[in-house]
């Protein structure tokens, strides 16, 4: 619901068109999200386990003891985006003003939280990490493998995150400036090296946290602002 809130007449229209009412659109679009979803968490589970990733599913004291004051943190500077970028890019504050619905709060949550942290580090994260593993390390022990490689999986599944939005940011901008681009990878990139990290170290879960946090104490600062 939060996509089409921020998609065209035209393209809802002609959405609608192939497939009959809005109803059946927002299904086909659920059942998509959970079929690559499935298929995400499946082929990751053996990747990760290949690279010994596999931790524990649960949270422990200690760690979040270091993981939470960071998503704070994170998530503060996730809110400047409004006061910050809103001043230098008008399109930024006037989107940011029409509001927070429900639909954007609760996506921001669960798509941004547990979709994006299951398709970009337990996947291709762990994918581009596996790749590079059988390239530089094929002979090592899982528990042998070199730290860099986990770093480089990190940045460059950072990188094309941040790259993968660039389509949408120049349907919504009409262009791409110095500035805009900077934005658009820091907001998507800077944030995910902290997730990729988290995921390495301590487990998916983290990852799942912190982006499920920021965005969750970025939208609640917004929510009072606006």
């Amino acid at each position: 619901m939060y996509t089409f809130e921020h998609s065209t007449p035209e393209v809802i229209e002609a959405a609608i068109g192939q497939l009959g009412s809005y109803q059946a659109l927002i299904t086909v679009t659920m059942i998509q999200t959970l079929v690559y979803s499935l298929f995400g968490w499946v082929v990751g589970y053996f990747i990760v386990e290949r690279l010994g990733l596999m931790m524990s599913f649960r949270f422990d004291k200690t760690v979040l003891a270091k993981v939470c004051p960071v998503i704070v943190v994170l998530g503060l500077v996730f809110a400047a985006d409004y006061f910050v970028m809103g001043r230098l890019i008008p399109e930024v504050a006037a989107d940011y003003e029409k509001g927070i619905s429900v639909a954007y709060f609760i996506s921001s949550l669960t798509y941004g939280g547990v979709i994006e942290e299951i398709l970009l580090r337990w996947f291709f994260m762990g994918l581009i990490a596996l790749i590079l593993v059988m390239i530089f390390a094929r002979k090592k022990d899982k528990k042998e493998i070199p730290v860099w490689i986990f770093i480089t999986a990190n940045v460059i599944a950072a990188l094309v995150f941040s790259a993968g939005h660039l389509p949408a940011t120049q349907m919504f901008f009409g262009r791409i400036t110095g500035l805009i681009l900077f934005r658009c990878f820091m907001l998507n990139g800077s944030f995910a090296l902290f997730f990729g990290r988290w995921f390495r170290k301590y487990g998916i879960q983290y990852a799942m946290l912190g982006h499920f946090g920021i965005h969750f104490i970025s939208k609640i600062i917004l929510i009072c602002v606006l």
